[in-house]
């Protein structure tokens, strides 16, 4: 599904225009956006938690002419997903409703 389709079937469900329903959409990702920002997690009920991660510095070596590397510290953003999340997806994915 592609960011047109989603757009299409929010506003299906939910009532509101493409554009109103876009606009929520947006006005969510910038809103998490800027948590992530600060460091803040950002729990989504029923879904999971996203959040920013410290990965420490650490050795690399590159396997075609074995240099040894240090790769510093940086920030990633991590997801952990809820526990229904989880069952819906080892049983073979989300239903759809």
């Amino acid at each position: 599904m592609n960011n047109k389709e989603f757009i299409a079937a929010l506003a299906a469900k939910t009532g509101y225009t493409q554009e109103e329903s876009q606009k929520m959409v947006k006005t969510v990702i910038e809103l998490m956006g800027k948590s992530f920002e600060t460091g803040d997690a950002v729990p989504v009920s029923g879904f999971g938690t996203f959040e920013v991660k410290k990965r420490l510095e650490r050795v690399m070596v590159n396997p075609s002419t074995g240099l040894r590397m240090l790769v510093p510290p940086k920030l990633v953003l991590n997801f952990k997903p809820a526990a229904t999340i989880k069952g819906h997806v080892r049983k073979g994915g989300m239903e759809n409703g």
